[in-house]
């Protein structure tokens, strides 16, 4: 198993120093989410063969290895010309993965949930030029449903993932959005035994149950409005059950790619941090 932190708290400091930090707080792994002079949410990657050769001597220096990357592109957007957009950005990303030998991307489903229909055919259609691409690139691609992407449900997701057909091609379960992948029940051993030989990948944080106290939680002015809320949190801050999900992980003897998280605790990341890591290391390993 590989325990990384998503260090996007940290997305302020320049790569190197990034870098540094990680190693410091003691991770092995970096799985690196989108930032602004790397991979920006839903643009063109901004990198170049100095910037890789930055990285990559920051990441021989410390030991530090990357787990995986995340772009974050609309390739399920119902409108065509962010479509072609997305698939123009994904094959870069393709080839930035292969110069920093990174052999996992993960991703989002994207879309809008209002639009499930048209967002799955442009997903589908999305797919057809990258796959082979990543395929031929040795890489992973796993993805995961996110509150309000075309598809938010655990058992759909895993569904549409199986129906790709592809071996390369994996289930993220991202434990902050249990709640909306069951609609509130938050049945997490359900969930993963349902993925099975899907489930390659989970980030960990906590998060509350939307639905709870009749769906009044979160109070959402004008009531009634099209959106979605969600944490991500140090554990034991939410309403997940850590000791059922710790117990599955260990039963399935899961041995994927584990990723610390934690974005609401920036005043305080480092501590979260640390204690993010101890706390799987002594669950899991």
């Amino acid at each position: 198993m590989k325990i990384a932190l998503d260090p996007y708290m940290y997305r302020h400091l320049p790569i190197p120093q990034m870098v540094d930090k990680v190693a410091e707080l003691g991770y092995e792994y970096i799985e690196l989410s989108p930032r602004e002079d790397f991979f920006p949410f839903y643009k063109y990657p901004r990198v170049d063969k100095a910037k890789i050769k930055e990285f990559k001597n920051a990441l021989r220096d410390t030991g530090v290895k990357l787990s995986s990357l995340l772009p974050m592109q609309h390739w399920a957007g119902p409108e065509e010309a962010d479509r072609e957009a997305t698939v123009r950005n994904w094959k870069r990303c393709i080839e930035v993965a292969v110069e920093m030998e990174v052999d996992v991307l993960n991703t989002e489903f994207t879309g809008h949930r209002d639009k499930p229909y048209i967002c799955e055919q442009m997903f589908m259609r999305s797919m057809e030029e990258p796959l082979p691409i990543i395929e031929k690139s040795g890489i992973r691609l796993h993805i995961q449903a996110h509150p309000f992407d075309f598809i938010e449900r655990n058992n759909e997701a895993v569904d549409l993932i199986r129906g790709l057909d592809k071996d390369f091609v994996g289930y993220f379960y991202a434990v902050p959005h249990t709640f909306f992948y069951d609609d509130g029940k938050g049945d997490i051993a359900a969930m993963l035994d349902y993925a099975g030989d899907k489930l390659k990948h989970i980030n960990f944080a906590d998060t509350y149950n939307h639905r709870a106290s009749s769906c009044l939680r979160y109070v959402v002015n004008p009531p009634g409005i099209n959106a979605t809320v969600h944490q991500h949190l140090d554990i034991g801050k939410g309403d997940i059950n850590w000791d059922v999900l710790f117990a599955k992980l260990r039963e399935i003897k899961f041995d994927g790619i584990a990723t610390v998280a934690v974005f609401g605790e920036e005043h305080r990341a480092d501590d979260s941090s640390r204690f993010m890591l101890e706390r799987l290391k002594r669950e899991l390993l």
